[in-house]
């Protein structure tokens, strides 16, 4: 996950280079920081977990949320970590926690908020956040220019993950602002490395295509799943037959996709026999125009993404 290009160079997270530890955070030479999370939602989850299965320590996590079911959720789902009721409590103070006394001060904030609540919750807490924090959003939309002038900072890193990073196969794009240093991007590497796989992107504005593409992918997903399954019992087969081999052939030709340097057009060709029975089926597709609806529905999410940014960026 190593990225040794520019400041916003594309880069892949195939490197297996090891990664700075998390530890090597500010706020002091050879002292640990906090991590903060501002919303305790899938995406943090899907972090802290990732966090707690490398060996971070769950006394160096705090997760700051409004929701009294979603707090009692986190505090069952990750013994150790401190959950917070509201943004402005001294989770987030450049002191340690009074309850933990010799804890340092938060290093790095993680925004896992709603986009709607964003400009809110940031505008809440930045008194309460120390000016060397580094901060990562996972919010869809929301540009770092907005979050720069609601935190005063220019140390901002934005994310769009998806939700397989809930069990370690997510695909996360990446976009880090000028004021983020090279050693900080790979912090934020080492902090997602337990969600699956990273792209750091050249411009901000890739993100909406990553948002289209990736973000909302895993609903087209399971869109063509349900789609399957329906087929299959249509066809006699149960309910529970259908979903086991709809999903099984979408994580086999997945993974074939992903170990093959051939791209998936050649891959299809070489599974359709002119005439046969995945020939019939494709032939079925095309005539009803499936790909250009497909292409069209990501070019909606792409206008809803943009839209979003300036919709909640204000």
């Amino acid at each position: 996950m190593r990225d040794n290009g520019g400041m916003n160079s594309p880069s892949s997270s195939t490197s297996t280079a090891p990664l700075p530890s998390l530890d090597s955070l500010p706020p002091s030479p050879g002292a640990p920081g906090r991590i903060t999370f501002i919303g305790g939602g899938n995406m943090a989850s899907a972090i802290v977990g990732g966090l707690l299965r490398q060996g971070h320590p769950a006394a160096a996590l705090q997760i700051v949320e409004p929701w009294d079911e979603q707090r009692v959720r986190l505090v069952q789902q990750f013994p150790g970590v401190a959950v917070y009721p509201e943004a402005r409590s001294a989770a987030l103070a450049s002191q340690a926690s009074p309850d933990r006394p010799g804890t340092p001060a938060t290093a790095l904030v993680v925004w896992a908020v709603k986009p709607q609540v964003f400009k809110q919750a940031a505008l809440e807490s930045a008194a309460h956040l120390p000016d060397h924090a580094l901060h990562l959003s996972v919010a869809a939309g929301i540009r770092t220019e907005s979050m720069a002038r609601w935190l005063g900072s220019e140390r901002i890193v934005r994310a769009m993950p998806n939700t397989p990073a809930l069990v370690g196969l997510g695909m996360t794009g990446l976009y880090a602002r000028a004021g983020v240093s090279a050693a900080e991007r790979e912090q934020v590497q080492a902090l997602l490395a337990g969600t699956g796989r990273t792209l750091w992107l050249p411009q901000e504005s890739d993100l909406d295509a990553v948002t289209a593409l990736s973000g909302s992918g895993p609903a087209y997903v399971f869109y063509f799943l349900e789609a399957m399954r329906r087929a299959g019992t249509e066809l006699g087969l149960s309910p529970a037959a259908a979903t086991e081999l709809a999903i099984g052939t979408f994580v086999g030709a997945a993974q074939l996709a992903q170990s093959s340097s051939e791209p998936p057009e050649v891959l299809r060709q070489r599974v359709t026999s002119k005439g046969g029975t995945t020939h019939a089926a494709l032939s079925a597709l095309e005539a009803a125009q499936v790909a250009d609806s497909f292409v069209a529905a990501i070019a909606a999410a792409h206008r809803r993404a943009r839209e979003m940014g300036d919709e909640f960026g204000n």
